[in-house]
């Protein structure tokens, strides 16, 4: 039953990986329509990775015997999620800076949305990693504690793509088909 119980937490925070930021002013040289596109497939193998994760994490949950094996498979999990929000944030920074009003601004909100994802992953899976297993009722009742922090870190990142603020982008990321 615990072990549901941590399976359910790791589907809702990680299924609702979106991105966000903050940033300053300025246009770039990156037409939005590319940008968006760049953007989105930055984004498309990080969603899958993610869900890709959480199913292998709820199969892996399921079968779990004990605490030491739950901790494993989240910590697994997390270093995916960490390593996958970071391969994201690469791409979306080699996008470059769409050439739009504050450009510069809406490409730093993206890759900081994606920074404070990945240290969300990060943080959570050194709490977990730190947990003793030895009281499996402490064990899973602590990992709920990591997994709260967690939700409230992730939805701190979050950003809507289709809610940059610029017309011009917002049409954009509706426009391209990688977006979709």
């Amino acid at each position: 039953m615990r072990i549901r119980v941590v399976a359910t937490g790791l589907l809702f925070v990680l299924v609702s990986a979106g991105t966000g930021g903050c940033g300053a002013d300025g246009a770039g040289d990156v037409a939005p329509k590319r940008w968006a596109q760049s953007v989105c497939t930055a984004l498309a193998p990080w969603r899958t990775e993610i869900a890709d994760l959480t199913a292998r994490a709820q199969q892996q949950l399921q079968s779990a015997k004990t605490a030491t094996q739950t901790k494993t498979n989240i910590v697994d999990l997390l270093a995916g999620a960490e390593t996958a929000s970071e391969k994201a944030r690469v791409g979306i920074s080699g996008a470059g800076v769409p050439d739009v009003s504050g450009g510069d601004k809406v490409a730093r909100q993206f890759s900081a949305s994606l920074s404070k994802a990945r240290d969300a992953y990060g943080n959570a899976k050194r709490s977990v990693q730190a947990l003793p297993t030895a009281d499996a009722k402490a064990f899973y009742a602590s990992v709920g504690s990591a997994f709260a922090v967690l939700k409230e870190e992730y939805e701190q990142s979050a950003i809507d793509p289709k809610h940059v603020g610029q017309k011009d982008l917002q049409k954009a990321f509706s426009e391209v088909p990688e977006c979709r």
